[in-house]
């Protein structure tokens, strides 16, 4: 008995899906007066696009379902993402090539430095017979 109650629970959280929040859809699209995502945007028709939100969560829509009827009443600018297809695609496309070419960089500069050997230092050339004499002169007059 107690082991089918302990079943039954999780069974029940992944039966009935998240319901969709205004937080949850706000940040993802835009305020069509002022061109600011709605989460941040203090327009008047910000708040009636809020509205209109609120109505359809009442009305139980799922997340891309608002989002498709908000296209339909204020046009596809209204998605703060663009789409990935066509020009828009470069917005996905371009972070991820400079990531790649970023890393790839630093894995040759690191390559380069792990090769680097240490500088030998060059044996010293030896002393001419008048600096060899200067050297012991300057050494015996300091040491006595």
């Amino acid at each position: 008995m107690l082991t089918t109650a302990a079943l039954a629970v999780p069974a029940a959280a992944f039966a009935a899906p998240a319901r969709t929040t205004l937080p949850d859809v706000e940040d993802e699209v835009m305020c069509p007066v002022c061109g600011t995502p709605l989460n941040l945007a203090q327009a008047p028709q910000a708040d009636r696009e809020r509205a209109f939100i609120r109505s359809l969560i009442a009305r139980g829509a799922t997340k891309e379902q608002i989002k498709r009827r908000l296209v339909e009443q204020y046009g596809p600018q209204v998605i703060a993402t663009p789409p990935p297809r066509g020009f828009d695609l470069a917005a996905y496309l371009v972070p991820l090539l400079l990531g790649v070419a970023a890393l790839a960089l630093a894995a040759a500069a690191l390559v380069r430095w792990r090769r680097r050997r240490p500088v030998e230092p060059d044996e010293p050339e030896p002393l001419s017979s008048a600096d060899a004499r200067r050297v012991n002169t300057d050494l015996a007059r300091h040491e006595g």
